[in-house]
C-alpha cells in the first residue's frame, strides 16, 4: 500500500521543474495557468529566479504546489502511473494544498491565489526581525516541551514542526528562541536557526489565520480522491466541512508530520513516494521508520530509475 508526500517551504530551489518545463505541453499550460491566476510571471521566478525573488514566502508557496502538481500529471497522464490509487496523500505544511490540487479536491487557480494570499499573510503577520525558528536535533518532542516550559511565562515559543522523533521545529519571539538556544548549548544539546522570514505555525500567525479566514471558507472543495492527511489532527480527512477549519487551524498550529507518518504506516502504508522539489520529506520518513520504503521524483531522470 502506498502514500503520496508533497513538500513544503525550504525544498525550492532555481530551476525547479525545468526538464519537465522543457519536454511537456502539459506542464508549460499549468504554468502559464498559474501565471495569469496570479496576474504575474511566477514562472520565470521558479525557472530563472532570482533566488531572493523564489524565497520571498508568498513566490515559495504557490511555486512549489506549481511543480508538485506539474510532475504529478506528468506520472499520470504520460507515464500511466495513476497515482489517485494511493491510499493516502500528504503534504508538510503548503504541501498540503499540493496533496489537495492532485486529489481532486481544489482547482489549481485556487491553490495558486490561497497559497499566495497565505504567502503575504504569514509574512505580514509578525514585523520583520521579531520573529524566528529553530530546529532541535537529538530530542524528542516531550524533552523540548520540557525546554520550553523552562523559559520565561508568557513568552512565546511553541513547537511549529514535530518532524522526527529527532528532529523538532520550535517558533516564536526571536528573543525567547535565542534564549532557548542558549540553555541547550549548556546541556550540550543543538539547535539550528532557520533562516526563514517569519515565525510560522505558532500563535504569532494568528493574524494570518484571520486573514485567510473568509478566502478559505469561501473557497469550493471537493472531496479529495484519497483520503488527505491533516497536519492539524495527523488523521485522514475527507469531509469538506473539516478540511476548510482544519487548513485555517494549520497557520497557527504544530505540523504533526512525524504522527501523521506514524498514523499511515500503521494503517498498512509499506511505501511512499515524495513528489516535488527536494528530498526532505524522503529523509524524514526513513528516520521515522526504516522499514517502509521510500522513493522521490523531482525530474525525469528520477521517473526512469525508479
Amino acid at each position: 500500500m502506498r502514500a503520496v508526500l508533497f513538500p513544503g517551504q525550504g525544498s525550492q530551489y532555481v530551476g525547479m521543474g525545468s526538464d519537465f518545463y522543457e519536454k511537456f505541453d502539459s506542464v508549460k499550460e499549468i504554468f502559464r495557468t498559474v501565471d495569469k491566476t496570479l496576474g504575474f510571471s511566477l514562472s520565470n521566478i521558479i525557472l530563472n529566479g532570482p533566488e531572493a525573488e523564489l524565497k520571498l514566502t508568498q513566490n515559495t508557496q504557490p511555486a512549489i504546489m506549481t511543480i508538485g502538481v506539474c510532475i504529478f500529471n506528468v506520472l499520470n497522464q504520460q507515464f500511466g502511473l495513476n497515482l489517485n490509487n494511493a491510499r493516502f496523500f500528504a503534504g508538510h505544511s503548503l504541501g498540503e494544498y499540493t496533496a489537495l490540487v492532485c486529489g481532486g479536491s481544489l482547482t489549481i487557480e485556487r491553490a495558486a491565489y490561497l497559497l499566495h494570499e497565505r504567502g503575504k499573510s504569514m509574512q505580514d503577520a509578525v514585523p520583520s526581525g521579531q520573529g524566528a525558528m529553530m530546529a532541535i536535533l537529538g530530542m524528542t518532542i516531550h524533552e523540548v516541551e520540557n525546554e520550553i516550559n523552562l523559559l520565561p511565562k508568557g513568552e512565546i515559543c511553541e513547537i511549529a514542526n514535530d518532524n522526527t522523533s529527532g528532529q523538532v521545529v520550535v517558533s516564536g519571539k526571536k528573543m525567547v528562541i535565542e534564549i532557548l538556544n542558549e540553555n541547550l548549548k549548556k546541556k550540550k544539546k543543538k539547535g539550528i536557526l532557520l533562516p526563514v522570514s517569519a515565525p510560522f505555525h505558532c500563535s504569532l500567525m494568528k493574524k494570518a489565520a484571520e486573514n485567510m479566514k473568509d478566502e478559505i471558507e469561501n473557497t469550493n472543495f471537493l472531496k479529495p480522491k484519497p483520503s488527505i492527511i491533516s497536519n492539524v489532527t495527523a488523521k485522514e480527512e475527507t469531509d469538506v466541512d473539516k478540511i476548510r477549519p482544519l487548513l485555517i487551524d494549520q497557520i497557527t498550529s504544530r505540523v504533526r508530520w512525524r504522527e501523521s507518518i506514524d498514523f499511515m504506516i500503521k494503517q498498512g502504508v509499506a511505501s511512499f513516494l515524495e513528489i516535488g522539489p527536494g528530498k526532505v520529506l524522503s529523509g524524514l520518513v526513513k528516520k521515522i521508520n526504516r522499514n517502509v520504503k521510500v522513493s522521490n521524483i523531482n525530474s525525469i531522470e528520477d521517473i526512469i530509475n525508479d
